[in-house]
């Protein structure tokens, strides 16, 4: 018997063992691996490797929770895809070539090889996918097929472009209503328009032929910013929004947007970089005032609506003998239209403390199924004309401010509900993906565009047809939006006009001291 009892320590130690070992491999792997879950709606992935998070350019907790689909962004009509979809209905192992994107948009080719994982009972619980960038092999394919056509041709056509393409690019850099540089490969200044000569108040003497980081009184030669632009020839990485406060000679202290991209003319003139640069000084401080503005509005506003709310409620516990059921229908509609215009202005609160930095996490340990359970019985409750169905279980336990995940919540329902006129169905679906637990709120509604999908979750975005159709201000997924990236998750939404949207989030899973997950 003490053999017995000693053998299982050791036992699932062993377990234990194999099991890091066997992490430690996949993430060793040069492909890029993952592991979906079969078992859950929309074959989420649970599992990533170091290797896939390289080639796709997102990080872990951007990755768990979607469908692998998302790296098609927009490339939706690849015969591909429908390659893969019938591979996974019927179980079957598949390899395909397929378009996919970076997070930074560029496009890459990804070879896929799906292959599912069944259990005892023969049930496909799992599909593993290996992924291999061979964008350079398809460029080299690409390239031979090129070289097959008629070489005189090609030299004729290639010298035609190269004049075009100087005189196209020197069209842009003078006629174009921003400020623009032109780099070689040692980022020297090769020519500057006259936008950029105006804003800066320089000659074209001061300015071409200069290294740009000893421009004026060395504005540009920033580390961060080097380390970027040393990116740029190699790999192709733009400079994206890249933002500089500085004292600049002759026009004093101003703010400038930089974006810096590889031109992709070949010849003598592939290594060139274009420099785009803003001046968003006045956009800043307007957008300071209208953000003081809201704060101070918000705030003188709210103390009177409070005692405005107070005397309604002391008005519908104590009416007047004799009142009519009129006067107390009429009460009880001020009450609610006060309920939602001290709604609106916590809104308005949420969103100037977000833009100031000043929101406050109280993080605790909670419990997200009892949270997400409340959180929507009091809907239904508050929306009896709607089916609000749950489904799912995460039994796990989050480290954050229960009130503003309810928040979301609450808001992501409260959108389904006010977005889908017609349909009486809401579903709410939570579990685990990995080590976050990802809640979803689908309805069956109007849909929304692509278009309108990259812009949804900024401040004060309302689609054109949405705003004929229904009140609102559109913040309130501008702040869901920043609560869940405060507790270090994502929030997405895939949609299709006509049939509805889903709206998701990601929530890491607090680690336990003792069995860390």
């Amino acid at each position: 018997m003490e053999t017995s009892h000693n053998a299982r320590p050791d036992h699932r130690s062993n377990l234990g063992t194999h099991l890091d070992l066997y992490l430690k491999a996949l993430n060793s792997a040069n492909s890029g691996i993952i592991i979906t879950d079969n078992m859950q709606p929309d074959n989420p992935i649970i599992y990533c490797n170091k290797a896939f998070e390289t080639i796709s350019g997102y990080r872990h907790n951007e990755i768990i929770g979607h469908n692998c689909r998302f790296l098609q962004l927009q490339d939706r009509m690849q015969p591909e895809r429908n390659e893969l979809r019938e591979a996974i209905k019927n179980g079957k192992e598949c390899r395909v070539e397929i378009r996919n994107y970076r997070k930074n948009g560029k496009l890459f080719w990804n070879e896929l090889f799906v292959s599912p994982v069944k259990n005892d009972k023969d049930e496909i619980t799992h599909f593993i996918g290996v992924q291999n960038d061979i964008t350079d092999r398809k460029k080299a394919e690409h390239e031979l097929r090129e070289e097959k056509a008629s070489v005189e041709r090609k030299i004729m056509d290639r010298t035609k472009e190269l004049v075009d393409n100087e005189i196209f690019l020197s069209s842009i850099i003078q006629t174009v209503r921003e400020s623009l540089l032109v780099l070689d490969a040692n980022y020297k200044v090769l020519s500057a328009n006259s936008h950029f000569l105006h804003t800066f108040k320089v000659t074209s003497e001061d300015t071409v032929g200069v290294l740009l980081f000893e421009l004026g009184n060395h504005q540009w030669d920033i580390d961060p910013l080097r380390e970027l632009l040393l990116k740029i020839l190699p790999t192709n990485n733009p400079v994206i929004d890249f933002e500089v406060e500085h004292d600049f000679p002759h026009i004093g202290k101003k703010i400038m947007l930089l974006n810096a991209y590889r031109i992709e003319f070949e010849g003598q003139y592939k290594d060139r970089i274009l420099i785009a640069i803003e001046d968003i000084t006045e956009k800043r401080e307007t957008d300071r005032r209208k953000d003081d503005f809201l704060s101070i509005a918000s705030h003188e506003l709210k103390t009177p609506l409070t005692t405005i709310k107070g005397l309604v409620q002391l008005l519908q516990r104590m009416p007047p003998e004799g009142s009519s059921d009129k006067y107390i229908s009429t009460l009880d509609k001020v009450g609610t239209y006060v309920d939602r215009l001290n709604n609106l202005i916590t809104e308005l609160l949420d969103t100037s403390k977000i833009q100031s930095g000043n929101i406050e996490l109280h993080n605790e340990p909670f419990d997200v199924n009892k949270t997400i359970q409340d959180t929507v019985e009091n809907l239904s409750f508050a929306t009896p004309d709607y089916n609000i169905i749950l489904s799912g279980n995460a039994e796990a336990v989050i480290l954050g401010d229960e009130l503003q995940i309810s928040q979301v919540i609450n808001n992501l329902i409260s959108n389904a509900i006010k977005y889908s006129p017609g349909s009486d169905k809401i579903e709410v679906y939570l579990n685990k993906v990995g080590d976050f637990v990802k809640i979803s709120v689908t309805d069956y509604g109007m849909g929304i565009s692509p278009q309108d999908k990259a812009k949804i979750f900024e401040r004060f975005f309302r689609a054109r047809d949405i705003q004929k159709k229904f009140p609102g201000l559109g913040i309130g997924l501008y702040i869901s939006h920043e609560i869940i990236a405060n507790h270090k998750g994502t929030l997405w939404v895939e949609s299709e006009i006509g049939k509805g949207s889903t709206f998701s989030f990601t929530l890491p899973i607090m680690k336990d001291e003792n069995n860390e997950q």
